[in-house]
């Protein structure tokens, strides 16, 4: 049995984390969890699953929580609940938590960057969900998972995907997971991509697009941060960046493909030519599962793919006008250091914008770009955690003045 931690357990991949433990209750138990202020599904989870550690990444909610879980059973002494923390120390303990074997890492955005980083010191193996934590700080991360021997199992549906079908090569027995070693035999990945709310739009709509708009994904519902990303087609641009940390291939050898049925997950091209791809209905729980059960594969219930009740798989170049954030993450890659981390921190900056309907939906990769052009003279090829911090908040910051000074008048002049 698979003693699991599960950090931002009350979000989307912790939520399907959680059922999946309930489906397989012989082969994972929960001892960890940690959550942000949703404290009515948070004690649902400590009732179901009664992990030894809960951390609120709020402390100010501890007391309500404890409050709440002795009123449910006012007979259990406060000994027996769990240890409740808080903060980031709270984060970071539950994240290194001694008995957990596997860290399921749900926390949105580079706010999963810390405790992530705890668990790897640790020597937790992770089921990574939070693509932040290696585009963010992949010159950090990848040298200690090398001190650690942590490996970082791929949750995205996508480095899911290229991780399946490189099971049985060199790189995959010789546990060479996440390290940036070039992968044996692989010559080019290519990461497939719904396209997103806007994908039948024409680049002259755009200009009418609201935020109902971009947050109304055609095949699947999200959250409104990663489906905004889907709109502008960012999600793709950092899993084009993770995949490079992930399975140490340049971005020559990375393509994007628009595939509005989402039913092939990602593809890799071998040596001889040979083209592996994993197929699937859209179901995050598949990706999650595998990251759980490996090297194993468990028998599950599910719904089976029938490619004739599909029909027909189509695949488009993405359009680079369109979707403008695709090459400023590729850009952003190919400079490294800090760059991505720029990228990434503009990026969540400018869609918390957005959301607030503050800025436009194209100022969102006007923003990015204003961002990335100021840093290049400020571009640490060698950061250690403090400077990816640093520069982090400072892109943050950077795109709130620009926006208040007005995105137009700065995109057009450009920087003294």
């Amino acid at each position: 049995m698979k003693a699991i931690s599960v950090l931002g357990s009350t979000g989307s991949i912790g939520t399907q984390t959680l059922q999946i433990v309930e489906e397989f209750p012989s082969q994972f138990k929960v001892v960890a969890l940690t959550a942000g202020r949703n404290l009515t599904l948070l004690v649902d989870q400590i009732q179901r699953h009664k992990p030894e550690v809960v951390s609120l990444a709020d402390e100010s909610l501890i007391p309500e929580l404890r409050e709440r879980l002795k009123s449910l059973s006012p007979e259990i002494p406060l000994s027996e609940f769990p240890e409740l923390l808080g903060g980031k120390d709270g984060l970071n303990q539950a994240a290194s938590w001694d008995k957990a074997d596997l860290v399921v890492t749900g926390i949105v955005g580079c706010a999963g960057l810390l405790p992530t980083l705890a668990a790897i010191k640790a020597g937790k193996d992770l089921a990574l969900a939070n693509k932040e934590t290696l585009i963010a700080a992949g010159p950090v991360v990848l040298p200690q998972l090398k001190i650690s021997g942590s490996r970082l199992l791929p949750a995205d549906s996508e480095h899911s995907a290229i991780f399946q079908c490189l099971q049985g090569t060199p790189w995959i027995e010789n546990a060479r997971l996440s390290t940036g070693v070039p992968t044996p035999g692989l010559r080019r990945i290519q990461l497939t991509a719904s396209g997103g709310a806007f994908r039948e739009w024409s680049v002259e709509d755009l200009e009418k697009a609201t935020v109902d708009d971009a947050t109304s994904h055609p095949n699947w519902s999200m959250g409104r941060k990663i489906t905004v990303d889907s709109a502008t087609l960012m999600n793709k641009g950092l899993e084009v960046i993770e995949a490079h940390y992930l399975f140490g291939i340049d971005y020559d050898h990375i393509e994007i493909v628009i595939h509005p049925q989402s039913i092939i997950h990602s593809m890799v091209e071998l040596s001889d030519s040979s083209v592996l791809a994993q197929l699937g209905w859209p179901d995050m729980k598949l990706p999650i599962l595998y990251c759980m059960s490996w090297p194993n594969r468990f028998e599950t219930p599910w719904k089976r793919l029938n490619l004739t009740d599909v029909g027909a798989l189509t695949f488009l170049s993405p359009d680079t006008k369109k979707y403008p954030c695709v090459e400023l993450a590729y850009s952003a890659g190919r400079a490294g250091g800090t760059m991505p981390a720029v990228l990434n921190a503009a990026n969540e900056k400018a869609v918390e914008l957005f959301l607030q309907e503050k800025i436009h939906f194209l100022d969102i990769p006007k923003v990015i770009e204003l961002a990335c052009e100021r840093h290049k003279r400020d571009l640490n090829y060698h950061p250690n955690l403090e400077e990816v911090l640093v520069v982090d908040s400072w892109a943050r910051k950077f795109v709130d003045e620009i926006v208040e000074k007005g995105i137009s008048q700065q995109f057009h002049q450009g920087f003294n």
